[in-house]
């Protein structure tokens, strides 16, 4: 089998001297108490590590423990159990003599045995990344800004559907508008003073965020009958700034910006306690940015009661009465802002409860589902997890890949893909119920889930933003930008998330088609779950872009609405996935906007959206991907038909609200897409778009510097051509001021004695050149600063000027133009007047031997 082996085995093995020395050494201070023949043997079965239990790891992601105590039980479970009785015999011959095997080849542990006990010299495939853990072993602790403070309690909440429809609130017109007094009039019963503020930006993180001691930040109860809440927000994805208690049971709130920020209020998310029963409490956020809310139109807050969980399993539902949102009447003359407020009636006595803005999904409640995948026998057959890349405070953003294993290489080849993304926004936790609800279809054993597996590979990033999901910021990520903005970024480090995404999608598009790009998000103002998609330019494709989603609202009529997508693709949207996905040449590339209130259709009309309703939709994207790509076309088809139809109306309707008539036979195909549409309502992020804050500061002085440099510029040229006439007319003056000034430096007529008659000669006319020429230069002078001077006419005259100057002086000297050296005798000196070169080296009287400058373009001077 291996002839060196054999050799080796064969020979007479004697004890390795070091090696006997520190078996007694390490056995005298207790470090070793396996027996003297006892040896791990390094190649073992590759099935040992995936399928012996015994050899889960344990610990946080990333680390690895040996949970084996005993080394003889793990000597063991080591040994290999498939070796045929030979090999096995001789490997324990050599074990009992040596801990250090001297061939090379039992030191590896690479090698593989096959199912007879062969060993075959290959390399052992890379371990799963994820698939080593157990169930019960601990997740990876989510890493906060060194900034924040943190509660160490972990918070669970339970998934709950209502059995009744939650209908939205129906404003009477009699709801009260409480005034806001802040904290003048009020007492201030919880705020965090470990926020950072803006101009600040992330620097590094932790597990458990700020070091040190966590205090109290909630007022300390004066006796059994106080009855003040007790607010809280430091944990993972809360969000709840300051609270003021301005009456009995009525408190103002403020909400925290997004980290490094001061924009972005719309997430809430907080904990109550010390609740009484029959009272009624009026809660009131202040500072909200936006002036439209879908708390207009009947939208309730979510409310999660500890106690009903416990005892009745009830979950997250929709309370509040007396519900408005209308402008604040404090203004400060920096921002406006806008309050929301509503009653409640807590259903116990001493109970603890949670408010939310929609129902939350953490980073932990991800990993806590990846981590049930990653140990399901059956579903990490097909789906394998990976890190795709660690964001700014060092969280895993998780990338799986979903696909049934291809029998031949052409078939796996042949696999188109589609890219499935969710939570850039952190507070759009809408999103990850969508998420969730696709990866429960894709994962089953329903026959479409496996259908969809044999034909597709699936690229799922489940969370973008997994920094701005634990600290409870709405849009931003630590970088205090908006990730969907910045899709075409080429800061790597700042944003690493989007970076990373854009590069698996560009490499996955290198060796497969990519069919369908979709980022699932949240809207704040329309109801119904619709699509932003992009016009295909090509007319080969026209309207196919819109195929996908009309097919989805046939799937799920009472919850897409169609007529809410839109397609244009507007400049401010450049930045985003679907539009830099759509130029990558994905055609179907969408956002997905799920609504944070209900559905305004079918039978579920005026009634909000639970997370099952969200689930639902995951499963209703599986379904529409398998008619999308039904082999028979006609479904397809009757969709476009409709589409040309749809759009011919709206172009009718479009022209008659211009008052125009327009005969559309044979043309209306040619009209842009986009003049038809309207903008999407979407989040206006432009104040969130440019550089990461920690290279704003940069930014800004290197600014500053730049303004200093423009102040000191007179005025400013706009054109190349002027600023190169300028550049030439300032030399030209800079040579003609030195000829000018030549006669009068000291010290020049004592060097001119000591120069011979031959250059003493030449200087005499060129003295006389800038006498005669001084009316010109003055006239030159003289101008307009407004004219343009041309610098080569004036050259040309000097030039000229000299020339005949010189040979009146002395007619025998012709003055030479070429700047090499001439070999004209007639232009030589007389052999007997050879000059006596001077050696002053001071500045005048180098300057005293300039004859003639005859290039003042090209700087060029003559110096003994």
């Amino acid at each position: 089998m291996f002839p060196a082996l054999e050799t080796e085995l064969k020979q007479e093995t004697l004890p390795d001297p070091y090696e006997d020395f520190m078996y007694h050494h390490l056995q005298y201070y207790g470090y070793f108490k396996a027996q003297r023949g006892s040896l791990p043997n390094s190649a073992t079965h590759q099935h040992v590590w995936k399928n012996n239990p015994r050899y889960l790891l344990s610990g946080s992601f990333g680390e690895r423990e040996d949970v084996i105590p005993d080394p003889l039980q793990k000597e063991k479970l080591l040994w290999p159990t498939c070796l045929c009785s030979t090999v096995h015999r001789q490997l324990e011959a050599v074990s009992r003599d040596s801990l250090m095997l001297g061939s090379p080849l039992l030191k590896s542990r690479q090698l593989l045995h096959d199912e007879f006990g062969e060993v075959n010299p290959c390399l052992r495939e890379p371990r799963d990344l994820f698939a080593a853990f157990s169930s019960s072993g601990p997740l990876q602790a989510p890493r906060w800004p060194i900034e924040c403070e943190v509660i160490k309690e972990n918070l669970h909440h339970i998934e709950w559907v209502p059995p009744q429809p939650e209908y939205f609130y129906q404003p009477t017109g009699n709801e009260k508008l409480p005034e806001i007094v802040g904290e003048e009039k009020g007492t201030v019963v919880y705020q965090l003073d470990s926020v950072p503020t803006e101009g600040s930006y992330f620097t590094s993180s932790r597990v458990g965020g700020k070091r040190g001691i966590i205090r109290e930040l909630a007022v300390t109860l004066q006796g059994p009958e106080d009855n003040t809440l007790l607010f809280e927000s430091r944990f993972e994805s809360g969000n709840l700034q300051k609270a003021v208690r301005v009456d009995t049971y009525e408190y103002e709130l403020t909400l925290r910006t997004d980290l490094y920020t001061n924009k972005h209020t719309q997430w809430f998310y907080f904990r109550v306690q010390n609740t009484r029963k029959d009272a009624t409490y009026r809660f009131t956020i202040v500072n909200l940015l936006k002036p439209k809310s879908l708390y207009t139109i009947g939208m309730k807050p979510l409310m999660y009661s500890q106690l009903d969980a416990s005892t009745h399993n009830i979950g997250w539902r929709r309370e509040g009465n007396e519900i408005r949102y209308y402008k604040n009447n404090r203004d400060d003359g920096q921002q406006l802002f806008y309050c929301l407020t509503w009653t409640i009636q807590f259903p116990h006595d001493q109970d603890t409860c949670f408010f939310a803005h929609f129902y939350p999904y953490t980073y932990t409640d991800l990993q806590c589902y990846l981590l049930s995948v990653a140990n399901n026998p059956v579903q990490s057959q097909f789906c394998k997890l990976r890190t795709l890349c660690r964001s700014l405070a060092g969280n895993t953003v998780y990338l799986l890949t979903i696909t049934n294993p291809a029998r031949t290489p052409q078939e796996a080849a042949a696999k188109k893909a589609v890219v499935l993304s969710a939570r850039v926004h952190p507070g759009e936790s809408n999103g990850s119920w969508i998420m969730k609800g696709f990866l429960d279809f894709i994962l089953s054993n329903s026959p479409d889930a496996q259908l969809l597996r044999d034909i597709f590979v699936f690229k799922v990033v489940p969370m973008l933003n997994p920094d701005g999901v634990i600290v409870g910021n709405y849009r931003c990520s630590l970088a205090g930008r908006d990730l969907n903005r910045h899709y075409k970024t080429i800061l790597k480090e700042s944003f690493p998330c989007i970076w990373y995404t854009r590069n698996m999608i560009k490499r996955l598009l290198e060796e497969r088609e990519v069919l369908l790009y979709c980022d699932f998000h949240g809207h704040s103002r329309k109801n119904n779950i619709f699509l932003y998609g992009c016009n295909s330019n090509d007319r080969k494709y026209w309207l196919h872009e819109r195929v996908f989603p009309l097919m989805l609202s046939k799937n799920a009529p009472d919850k897409f609405s169609f007529h809410s997508c839109n397609f244009k693709v507007q400049k401010c949207k450049e930045g985003t996935g679907r539009v830099v996905m759509w130029r990558m040449g994905i055609l179907n590339s969408y956002t997905m906007e799920s609504t944070f209130g209900g559905s305004t259709l079918g039978h579920k009309r005026d009634t909000h959206f639970t997370t099952e309703d969200l689930k639902s939709l995951g499963y209703h994207v599986c379904d529409t991907l398998l008619d999308f790509c039904d082999p028979d076309r006609t479904k397809f088809m009757q969709c476009l038909a409709e589409l040309k139809e749809l759009l011919q109306q709206e172009i009718h309707k479009k022209f008659n609200e211009l008052g125009q008539d327009m005969d559309l036979e044979g043309s209306w195909s040619d009209i842009s897409l986009s003049d038809i549409e309207s903008s999407t309502s979407g989040s206006d992020s432009s104040l969130s778009d440019g550089l990461p804050l920690h290279l704003l500061n940069i930014a800004h002085e290197v600014n500053q510097k730049k303004k200093m440099y423009k102040k000191k510029k007179k005025k400013p040229l706009q054109t190349r051509k002027q600023r190169n006439e300028q550049y030439q007319k300032n030399n030209l003056m800079r040579e003609l001021k030195l000829m000018e000034d030549v006669p009068e430096r000291a010290g020049f007529a004592s060097t001119l004695q000591k120069q011979p008659t031959f250059f003493r000669n030449s200087e005499n006319a060129s003295s006389s050149t800038m006498r005669n020429d001084k009316p010109r230069l003055n006239e030159l002078r003289g101008r307009d600063k407004g004219t343009s001077l041309d610098p080569s006419k004036m050259a040309s005259l000097i030039l000229t000027k000299n020339k005949e100057r010189m040979q009146t002086e002395k007619p025998g000297f012709i003055v030479s133009c070429s700047p090499k050296r001439s070999t004209n005798p007639s232009q030589e000196p007389v052999p007997d007047m050879k000059p006596n070169w001077s050696r002053n080296r001071y500045p005048a009287t180098r300057r005293g031997r300039t004859t003639m400058t005859v290039y003042p373009f090209l700087h060029i001077y003559t110096y003994p």
